[in-house]
């Protein structure tokens, strides 16, 4: 990942706006946040899960939704239609997914209210799954690697 885009969403968090960050890349490291993409491969490949895990590095971010949308419409559906979050959470999405409702918006806010009213701090994006995203033939190897991939990121100077 690039300082410029790590740099971009600080920028514009202090300047109290609520930015869209194209997330681009398997691994994305932000102000107070890393999301990291991994494939577990299924015998059929209908049921071959995307999993994408967000590790919160502290309390700026109460809340979250993920959400799958058609570029072409806008119309949008809820991934995980969130809540109060976790310091890690395993979002899953079966590949066919991708096909209709291709981005994933990872939708961040920092209260109840802003989350009701789905006026998100920060959203990170993606075009599909990202080209550079690991697949594995077990969960342990899948696991193994984001909990890796996740502290790796987290080891980054800012």
């Amino acid at each position: 990942m690039s300082a410029r885009v790590a740099l971009v969403p600080a920028l514009l968090l202090a300047l109290g706006a609520g930015p869209q960050v194209h997330g681009e890349g398997a691994v994305f490291r932000g102000p107070g946040v890393v999301v990291v993409w991994g494939v577990l491969r299924a015998p059929a490949e209908d049921d071959t899960a995307i999993v994408i895990r967000l590790a919160l590095a502290d309390a700026r971010y109460a809340y979250m939704r993920v959400d799958a949308v058609d570029p072409f419409t806008g119309t949008r559906r809820p991934v995980e239609p969130g809540g109060p979050t976790r310091a890690t959470v395993d979002v899953r999405s079966r590949r066919p997914t991708f096909a209709d409702f291709p981005r994933r918006e990872i939708r961040l806010y920092r209260t109840a209210e802003a989350w009701r009213a789905d006026d998100p701090a920060l959203t990170i994006y993606y075009l599909g799954v990202p080209d550079t995203t690991p697949e594995f033939t077990s969960a342990a190897g899948l696991l193994g690697y984001l909990a890796d991939a996740v502290a790796r990121a987290r080891a980054l100077s800012p």
